[in-house]
């Protein structure tokens, strides 16, 4: 049972590490080191996320940032206007 629960491991560990694929290592600590000093994520957290989760919760952070710029930017023309 043991060795069967080892292969299932393996062959997910495989299958994320090329869902990763797409990114590199360098992008892979920036993008933790925003996440943990910009958003309060701990590195935990961050690390122990699948990776499916954390492109999850990256596409909403940036959704997030976009809506908050925008409306930065409106209440600047706003004022200036």
């Amino acid at each position: 049972m043991q060795s069967h629960r080892r292969k299932n491991y393996t062959r997910n560990a495989k299958f994320f590490w090329i869902g990763l694929s797409h990114e590199s290592l360098s992008n892979y600590y920036k993008t933790n080191f925003t996440l943990m000093t910009e958003h309060g994520y701990s590195l935990t957290e961050v690390e122990s996320m699948m990776p499916w989760e954390r492109e999850i919760y990256i596409i909403l952070l940036i959704e997030y940032i976009k809506e908050k710029n925008e409306k930065m930017e409106a209440q600047q023309a706003q004022q200036q206007g």
